[in-house]
């Protein structure tokens, strides 16, 4: 049996400059972070040749073709595995619509597990690049790249975006006080709201096309550089204007990334003292990332006793297998 854990994200400022509509034409940027919420894989050889995936559904088939669980099709297509096997995938929190890039974080823990039940030892990057290509080159899905990087490498980084799919990761250090200061002023509530992050990444990607949006994802990355160095400085107020500047930016994006419910959840924040919010991922529902001064946070945590907060910090590892028992070979 082998179990890999593999993290969450949340993303600050720049995100949606990782699809290649963007980046294509304009280096994109993101700076995010891993939390210590996650997903896990886990692989068990089976005596047959049947291959059992459970999920929220179960699936019991022959041949890996006749898997409706298109991420766990690809993996196992991609790794070759091919019969003999049965895998179960978890979730912290529920994965669907979170906007904590679960979707990526489920391929990247898929690929660890079965390169692992194949006695292949591969990078992080290995991991990201292979998850990028499943969900984008061979599922189609309108999304960007952060999220695959972000759930192999773990950590707090800047990512960089080039023509081409070159990815580059620039860790984003920080001395353990600004760690702390900075980790202590992220909370995040739930909105209640699930959907599918597709449909309005479609609209995002095909609106990249206008000059005005354009422009104004440009003006995004350009956010990028200065929040990660008020980061570095432990400027929590400058980090709230970045992330408010980079909400009221995305915002113009595509329709359907805020609407009122998600409105007045953010305002009774802002009231209440946060610096600022944004929804997490692509936007209509998940969770709203709120930035909170220490001093604020009492009077947030009252105004927000509506919703359901979830606690986090911020995570150091990416990717990896915490259980590895082979009793016998794989197939």
């Amino acid at each position: 049996m082998i179990i890999v854990k593999t993290p969450l994200r949340v993303s600050f400022v720049g995100g949606g400059s990782d699809m290649p509509d963007f980046y294509n034409r304009a280096d994109g940027k993101v700076v995010c972070t891993a939390i210590d919420k996650f997903v896990y894989a886990i692989v068990k050889a089976r005596f047959d040749d049947m291959i059992y995936i459970n999920y929220s559904r179960k699936e019991c088939v022959e041949k890996v073709a006749d898997i409706k669980h298109d991420l766990v099709r690809e993996a196992m297509r991609l790794t070759g595995v091919e019969k003999g096997i049965e895998i179960t995938t978890l979730a912290d929190i529920p994965s669907s619509g979170s906007g904590l890039g679960s979707s990526s974080s489920i391929t990247v823990a898929l690929l660890h597990a079965l390169y692992a039940y194949r006695n292949e030892l591969v990078t992080a990057e290995r991991l990201a690049q292979d998850a990028c290509r499943i969900e984008i080159d061979i599922l189609g899905k309108p999304i960007g790249r952060q999220d695959q990087y972000a759930a192999a490498y773990g950590g707090v980084n800047r990512f960089v975006f080039k023509q081409g799919d070159v990815t580059r990761r620039l860790p984003v250090m920080m001395e353990s006080k600004a760690n702390r200061k900075f980790a202590a002023s992220l909370l995040l509530y739930y909105t209640g709201i699930t959907r599918s992050a597709d449909k309005i990444l479609s609209k995002q990607k095909s609106n990249l096309q206008s000059a005005d949006r354009f422009d104004t994802m440009q003006q995004m990355v350009s956010l990028v550089d200065p929040f990660t160095e008020a980061m570095q400085q432990q400027d929590i107020a400058a980090c709230g204007e970045l992330l408010a500047r980079n909400w009221q930016l995305k915002q113009n994006m595509a329709a359907g990334i805020s609407n009122s419910e998600i409105d007045e959840m953010h305002d009774r924040a802002i009231s209440a003292g946060a610096l600022a919010g944004k929804v997490a991922g692509a936007g209509g529902g998940g969770f709203l990332l709120l930035i909170v001064p220490r001093e604020k946070q009492n009077d947030v945590f009252a105004a927000m006793q509506a919703y359901r907060e979830l606690p986090f910090m911020l995570a150091e590892s990416g990717s990896k297998v915490i259980f590895d028992d082979r009793s016998y070979t794989s197939k």
